[in-house]
């Protein structure tokens, strides 16, 4: 096992070094480039088209192009990328996955390999997990690309066809995961090829990549139509029936979230609704509604695995994110179930007309890359399924953040009250508090115990995400109190405010454990970003 260990270190170092060396070829161009006027400066992305054009590899051209962006960040964006931001550059650009701490830039460090991928004309996506990350960062980067002459489009939901074409015939182009696989489901069922919005897939760049390409790798993507029935009867019978039951009646593996009538629920259903053989080859269909009744009200939880919209539509949660999935729904009637135990209409049920998982379409690109602040613990993964590799990138500055140790309470209540007590204690001196819950009804519940304490705070959760940049944008001046799903885990760049760093910084506190460890030091990494001091608990 030691050795194992050695000859990974030794890797990595190794590694480090070749990347050190490209990134100070990258830095000796940085007096040339800055004796460069505007003008000139701009003019480099026709040359190195035309060079391009005329042979030169990318790779030949990153030493040059990546110091042409740099000098472009500082006098457009007044952000000069250091030494790690290159070497980050560099990876991505070689189809690999840079590991940087939270805080390091990232979104700066995918300027450079975005620009001169951008310069084979034939295409680069940003992918973000959210049109709202979408926007803000075609927004900010879209100034600097613009700026050294090349187009930014963004491609969003909402948009029209004729809008997404022309998003994508851009030389970059910004949009979610969704949207660029649903529109790939859409494009290969149009007649004509003129119909279809996409080129074909060139280079993709991934944010947050442990999130697309392993938490959703089996997502299917599923473009479906509406089928003529007159079901909705049943849903609300079924939905009937079910309530009726007692814990006695069904087995349930909440783990797995499965669930079944055992033989007394069974009893029950043949007498609800008078039939001699509940699982006769006549009642198929009624019992695939029985279950996804069971499933609707013992299994999916309101605030948690969704919520009722004000219009009383049932939206999606994303477990990995928090935020509503707008426009999505679950599939094989188990959303219409859960309209009707909520007592909203229930919509028509769809057919499938194409599909396919997120896995199956990353590997489409011809090129694909992404960034992460905490991939080596899906190494092995990345390398099998995408032939990634993971490189840990060196922090510019050390980290300055105090992890504290796992607190353990006998009871629940006895956790929030001490929850409060820290916060209370933490606001009183002006210190700016992150309070990282998993699921909405805490954040509900911390939020009342904090008024019961009088103490000011905000809420970011799935139900009021629309607030998000207005609440993230505050939450590191003098004492800010914010309660956050996993919602303020990704993208999120809490700037502390004045006076803040003499009291310590930000601190997070985690009410709970999530289901997967990188997205707890997703949320730590909200503190101490760029060697601030902070802390987490």
């Amino acid at each position: 096992m030691a050795n194992i260990l050695r000859k990974i270190i030794e890797n990595d170092k190794g590694e480090i070094k070749k990347l050190e060396k490209t990134a100070k070829k990258v830095e000796s161009y940085a007096d040339a480039m800055a004796a460069l006027s505007d003008e000139e400066l701009q003019a480099k992305t026709e040359e190195f088209k035309k060079r391009y054009q005329n042979g030169e590899s990318l790779d030949q051209l990153l030493p040059e192009a990546f110091a042409v962006v740099r000098e472009g960040a500082k006098r457009v964006l007044g952000l000069f990328p250091y030494r790690v931001q290159i070497m980050g550059g560099i990876v991505l650009h070689h189809g690999d996955v840079p590991e940087m701490r939270t805080g390091e830039g990232k979104t700066l460090t995918a300027t450079m390999p975005v620009y001169l991928n951008a310069i084979s004309g034939e295409g680069v996506h940003v992918i973000t997990v959210n049109e709202y990350l979408s926007e803000r960062d075609a927004t900010e980067m879209g100034e600097l690309y613009s700026w050294l002459g090349l187009s930014v489009g963004i491609n969003l939901s909402a948009k029209s066809p004729a809008e997404k074409r022309e998003a994508y015939n851009c030389d970059i182009t910004y949009s979610t995961n969704s949207e660029v696989g649903f529109d790939y489901l859409r494009d290969n069922m149009v007649v004509r090829k003129e119909n279809m919005v996409q080129r074909p897939l060139n280079y993709a760049l991934v944010d947050e990549v442990d999130s697309v390409l392993i938490d959703e790798a089996r997502t299917p993507l599923i473009v479906s139509g509406p089928v003529s029935s007159e079901t909705n009867q049943l849903y609300h019978r079924a939905d009937a029936f079910v309530k009726t039951l007692t814990e006695d009646d069904y087995a349930i593996d909440i783990p797995t979230k499965t669930i079944g009538l055992n033989d007394s629920g069974i009893d029950k259903a043949e007498e609800f609704f008078n039939l001699d053989n509940l699982y006769d080859i006549d009642n198929v269909a009624l019992t695939h509604y029985i279950d996804n009744a069971l499933r609707a009200n013992y299994i999916m939880l309101h605030d948690i695995d969704y919520v009722v919209s004000p219009e009383q539509e049932i939206l999606i949660v994303d477990q990995f994110t928090g935020r509503t999935m707008e426009g999505r729904r679950f599939s094989d009637g188990l959303h219409q179930a859960i309209e009707a135990k909520e007592g909203v209409p229930v919509q028509e049920e769809t057919k499938t007309s194409a599909s396919i998982t997120y896995q199956n379409m990353f590997r489409m690109y011809k090129k694909l890359s992404g960034m992460t602040g905490t991939g080596k613990t899906e190494e092995d993964e990345f390398r099998e399924i995408y032939n990634m590799r993971i490189i840990p990138i060196p922090t510019n500055r050390p980290i300055q953040r105090i992890d504290h140790d796992d607190l353990l309470y006998p009871t629940l209540d006895a956790k929030f009250r001490a929850v409060v007590q820290d916060v209370k204690r933490r606001y009183e001196k002006g210190q700016p508090v992150l309070v990282g819950t998993v699921a909405v009804e805490t954040s509900d519940l911390i939020s009342k115990m904090l008024v019961e304490a009088g103490i000011p705070h905000e809420v970011l959760n799935a139900k009021n995400h629309e607030k998000e940049a207005h609440i993230i944008m505050n939450a590191g001046q003098r004492g800010a109190v914010t309660i956050a799903t996993n919602m303020a885990g990704r993208g999120t760049d809490i700037k502390l405010g004045e006076g803040v760093l003499d009291l310590g910084g930000l601190c997070v506190i985690g009410t709970e454990r999530h289901e997967s460890r990188r997205i707890d030091n997703q949320l730590r990494g909200r503190a101490g970003r760029q060697g601030d001091p902070g802390e987490s608990q």
